[in-house]
C-alpha cells in the first residue's frame, strides 16, 4: 500500500506535506492508504524556523490541481481528506480561491469526503476566511504552532493573536464549522504557557486541539529544547478534555493531520 499510495501522488502531480514537511508519520500514513495533500505547490513564502517546506518565490498558480486532487482521492477511495498548503503571501487572497475550488470539486465525487483544511493564515484577511468557509469545510484547521513569546524567533512573519483571531472568526461565520488547532512541545516553552494556549484556544471556541513533540528537521533548524516522555502528552491530554476540547490527540508523533478521519469521527459522535 505505500507503494501504491506513493505512485498515486507521484502520477497525479500532488503534492504532500508528509514529504515535503518530513513528517515521522509519513510510512505509516502511506501505507494505511491516506495522505494530506499540500496545494498552491511546494515553496513557502514565510521561513518559520521549525519547518522543512522549502522557502523561497513560489510558482504560478496550477488551475488544474483541484481536478486532479478530487481525481487522486476518488482513487484512493478516502472518506476524509486533509487539504494544506504552503503560505502564500504574494496571492491577494493567500490562496483562499483555491482552496475552496478543490473543496468544490471533492465536492462533485459520487461519494464525497468529509473535508478537512488546514489553512495559513491569510495575513488577517476576513474576506479570504470567507471565501474558504462558503465553500463549507466541515473542519477549518490553523495551527498556532507554539506558545506566544516563542513567535519572534520560530515564526517570523505571524502572529499569534492575528491566529487566534482567525480560528474565533470561523464561528462567527458559520456556527457548523468544527475548528482545529495544534501546538508542538519541546521549543522551549513552559508548562503555564501551554495551558495558556490552550485555554486561549477553547475560548476562540476550538474543538479539536493536536500536541506533538518537536522534531527539528535538521541542524539547520530550530533546535529541540528538550523531549518530553510520553507520560507528560497523556497529563495534556487529560487536561485540555477537561477544559472542553471535544476531541485531543497528545503523544510525541501526534501532528494535525494524524488520524484526522478518527478524531473528527469522535466529535460527530459527540454531537
Amino acid at each position: 500500500m505505500l507503494v501504491a499510495t506513493n505512485e498515486q501522488i507521484k502520477s497525479s502531480q500532488l503534492h504532500t506535506v508528509c514529504e515535503s514537511a518530513r513528517c515521522p508519520n509519513r510510512g505509516n500514513c502511506f501505507s494505511r492508504g491516506t495522505a494530506t495533500f499540500m496545494i498552491l505547490g511546494s515553496i513557502c513564502t514565510r521561513s518559520c524556523r521549525f519547518c522543512a517546506v522549502e522557502k523561497g518565490r513560489p510558482v504560478l498558480v496550477d488551475d488544474q490541481e483541484p481536478y486532479r486532487l478530487a481525481q487522486a482521492v476518488f482513487d484512493m477511495g478516502l472518506s476524509h481528506v486533509v487539504i494544506t498548503s504552503v503560505t502564500r503571501d504574494d496571492l491577494p487572497d493567500g490562496g483562499a480561491g483555491h482552496f475552496a475550488a478543490v473543496i468544490r470539486e471533492l465536492r462533485k465525487l459520487a461519494n464525497p469526503p468529509s473535508i478537512e483544511v488546514l489553512t495559513p493564515d491569510f495575513n488577517g484577511s476576513a474576506q479570504a476566511l470567507k471565501i474558504v468557509i462558503e465553500a463549507r469545510p466541515e473542519v477549518f484547521g490553523h495551527n498556532v504552532e507554539t506558545v506566544p513569546r516563542l513567535y519572534s524567533t520560530v515564526r517570523h512573519g505571524s502572529h499569534y493573536g492575528r491566529s487566534l483571531d482567525l480560528l474565533a472568526a470561523v464561528k462567527l461565520t458559520d456556527t457548523s464549522v468544527i475548528t482545529k488547532s495544534g501546538i508542538m512541545l519541546g521549543l522551549g516553552e513552559k508548562e503555564e504557557e501551554i495551558r495558556l494556549v490552550l485555554k486561549d484556544l477553547h475560548e476562540a471556541g476550538v474543538s479539536m486541539v493536536t500536541i506533538g513533540q518537536y522534531l527539528a528537521p535538521s541542524l539547520r533548524h530550530y533546535p529541540v529544547n528538550r523531549y518530553l516522555p510520553e507520560e507528560e502528552f497523556k497529563q495534556w491530554e487529560a487536561e485540555a478534555l477537561n477544559m472542553g476540547f471535544q476531541a485531543v490527540a497528545s503523544a510525541p508523533l501526534v501532528r494535525s493531520s494524524y488520524h484526522a478521519g478518527e478524531n473528527y469521527g469522535s466529535v460527530i459522535k459527540l454531537g
